[in-house]
């Protein structure tokens, strides 16, 4: 048993309630590894699980990105080694950690183009975005689509991979700043929703038609409204709640507005099988190292000062990717 450095929270709150803990790490069991984290991603969902608006089993650890060193290889990993070089984006949760013991079978080796600080920043964003774009409505050449908080992580991701592929991107934002980095990222419409009426402007860009996706991470500020967005048998797509949770929606809303699809995916959910993980970041490094997808760390901290990051984060001073150092 070794002794490591890690954010620990013992109860549900605000940032305060996060501590800079010395913690036993053992050694790694049957199918585990012991990592030497070297980069951890920031990423909303921390937020939820630390506020317990996603409730989790205290005391706890926080975070499920990171990209790490394999130290130690348990019985019946063939897989890996001692000194891969590996990246994940999923529980069991504890990433903002110096070292710990992580399911081999969640890892994914990390290609020599990329950077464990940009690994870090893009694995949970980057694999989200695949599966929103390639899987949950896959999208199509000419197409236009929405995608809410462009200038976030996830969004600037989206934006390049979308342009990429040929899509028309609108994206909303809620600072001038934010709307040049967002056109800097493959946007070609930029809305700013604090001096603009959104759903005009799409009506407006897309001719009256609407669009027939809305990518939305926002939530509860942006949701109803998203839904006049779309053009009939459009979908919306909610996958995370930023500005707090979606408001529930009768079915028959879904009717009125044009025989709407709702869907609530999660990233769990779409890298559930070895083989999807694997084709997940796959895909991602593919784009990432063609140059058609750049990722910029914009903002790093101190992995002992993670409150911080959580603080501005919440207060919507980060932009793009955001990455803690051990």
């Amino acid at each position: 048993m070794a002794k490591t450095h890690a954010i620990r929270i013992a109860e549900f709150g605000g940032p305060d309630k996060m501590q800079w803990q010395e913690i036993d790490v053992s050694a790694p069991g049957p199918g585990e590894l012991l990592l030497r984290q070297t980069a951890c991603g920031l990423n909303f969902i921390d937020t939820y699980h630390r506020s317990g608006l996603y409730p989790i089993p205290l005391p706890s650890g926080l975070g499920l990105e990171a990209a790490a060193v394999v130290e130690g290889v348990g019985s019946g990993v063939t897989e890996f080694k001692v000194g891969d070089r590996v990246g994940y984006n999923s529980g069991p949760i504890g990433a903002y950690a110096q070292r710990r013991v992580y399911p081999a079978a969640k890892v994914v080796k990390l290609p020599d183009g990329i950077d464990d600080p940009t690994a870090a920043a893009m694995l949970l964003r980057g694999m989200t975005v695949e599966y929103l774009i390639r899987r949950t409505y896959p999208v199509k050449k000419g197409q236009t689509v929405l995608f809410h908080a462009a200038a976030g992580g996830a969004g600037l991701i989206a934006g390049q991979w979308l342009a990429h592929l040929g899509v028309t991107v609108i994206g909303t934002v809620g600072s001038d700043e934010k709307a040049k980095l967002a056109r800097a990222h493959g946007y070609h419409h930029v809305i700013n929703y604090r001096r603009e009426n959104f759903v005009a402007r799409v009506k407006e860009i897309t001719g009256g038609k609407g669009v027939p996706v809305v990518y939305d991470g926002v939530g509860k500020d942006v949701f109803l409204a998203s839904l006049d967005c779309l053009s009939p048998r459009g979908m919306m797509v909610t996958f995370g709640n930023a500005s707090g949770p979606s408001p529930a929606v009768e079915p028959l809303t879904l009717l009125q507005k044009g025989s709407l699809f709702l869907t609530r995916p999660t990233l769990g959910n779409y890298t559930a099988t070895r083989e999807e993980l694997v084709e997940s970041a796959k895909a991602l490094f593919e784009v990432v190292l063609s140059g058609a997808v750049k990722i910029r760390v914009n903002q790093t901290y101190p992995l002992k000062d993670a409150a911080q990051s959580h603080r501005d984060l919440e207060a919507r001073k980060t932009t793009g990717s955001t990455v803690l150092l051990p």
